[in-house]
């Protein structure tokens, strides 16, 4: 395991900025997931670490160790890819073994190794078929076996549950996070899929235009969403964002919301002003009657412990609301929604966020 610590990180191709001064500790045993679009950098930061993209400046250091003019070879990390890359030709045993052979490793202590990643994975009963002969599942598990036998200092995860079909990905998830628990190294997995960072990680690194956004524990990032990108970004469904003028009327702060109901808020904001309101789902309930907020119904999701409304508000925004698993709501129903005014975020017009602080009823700055 590896403490792995990157200072001042910039790169760029040609003109053109990819990563902008990042500066992040991964601890040693932690799984952390960098979570962003497209574009983000997330990968690119991945392969700075891995030595496969150079770094024009700042530094890197692994186990104590500076890594950034360090080949791959000499980092002490190992890689998993989204393409399995396994060699058809090959039995699984061979795969495994492939790497290891090819730096002159002795014969007893490759099949040591081969052995207890095959115990780790389960995959002892694969060990003589070939690629060809095994599931997606089956195949990403050798991948990272392959990744385990060079019993490295970290490993680095790029997007690999991305060819795998839905089922099979949540199982495959699970599987990581069991191994994980099991072998407790030091992992940074590379993801643009929110529910697969919301399951898997200590700590998540949400990255958006080359820059970092928010490090936070899962339910950090969900509940105290440091931006509006980051608030719009993670949970699924995304947060409710709502139009509203703040407003003072002596020491009392309230919103103003389009329907003119004015939600009390107790917030130390820099001044009055246009702002959004920030709701989840869960948070913006479907009330019989009256309610903070009204509009018509246009698709209602059924999900089982829950329903899913979807909402056209008079102004023509849309929001989404929850209701119970046994609503009997229909689309072009009429509706009222409460909101909780314990959950409550808001955005100022630079997207920066106030959230309620949970001791005192208050709101403060993220």
């Amino acid at each position: 395991m590896a403490e792995i610590v990157l200072t001042n990180v910039s790169k760029s191709y040609g003109a053109v900025p990819v990563i902008d001064d990042v500066s992040l500790a991964i601890r040693s045993g932690e799984l952390v997931v960098f979570l962003g679009p497209s574009g983000s950098g997330k990968s690119t930061l991945l392969r700075m670490i891995a030595g496969l993209e150079t770094i024009d400046s700042g530094t890197l250091t692994i186990g104590g160790t500076r890594c950034e003019s360090l080949p791959p070879g000499q980092r002490g990390v190992a890689m998993v890819f989204q393409n399995y890359a396994l060699y058809p030709h090959m039995t699984v045993r061979e795969n495994l073994a492939f790497g290891l052979r090819n730096v002159g490793m002795a014969s007893d202590e490759i099949a040591r190794r081969v052995g207890e990643a095959a115990r780790i994975l389960e995959i002892g009963q694969l060990l003589d078929r070939r690629p060809a002969q095994l599931s997606g599942g089956q195949r990403q598990r050798v991948a990272i076996g392959r990744a385990i036998v060079k019993e490295p200092r970290a490993f680095l995860f790029d997007e690999p549950l991305s060819n795998l079909d839905a089922a099979l990905r949540v199982r495959t998830r699970v599987e990581l996070a069991e191994l994980h628990q099991r072998i407790r190294s030091t992992m940074i997995y590379v993801t643009h899929d929110q529910t697969e960072a919301m399951t898997l990680a200590d700590r998540i690194v949400v990255l958006n235009d080359r820059r970092i956004e928010q490090i936070g524990t899962p339910m950090e990032v969900y509940s105290r969403p440091a931006s509006r990108f980051v608030a719009g970004f993670v949970g699924s469904p995304a947060m409710n964002f709502i139009d509203v003028t703040v407003e003072r009327r002596g020491t009392d702060r309230g919103a103003v919301l389009p329907s003119g109901v004015r939600l009390p808020l107790h917030v130390t904001v820099a001044e009055a002003g246009r702002y959004q309101l920030g709701i989840r789902p869960e948070s913006l309930r479907v009330t019989p009657a009256g309610g903070d907020l009204q509009g018509e119904a246009t698709v209602v999701e059924r999900l089982g412990d829950r329903t899913l409304v979807h909402v056209r508000l008079p102004d023509g925004a849309s929001v989404t609301a929850q209701d119970t698993g046994r609503s009997s709501l229909a689309a072009g129903a009429h509706v009222g929604l409460e909101i909780d005014r314990s959950e409550v975020h808001l955005f100022d017009q630079a997207g920066r966020a106030w959230h309620a602080e949970p001791a005192a009823g208050s709101l403060a700055m993220a």
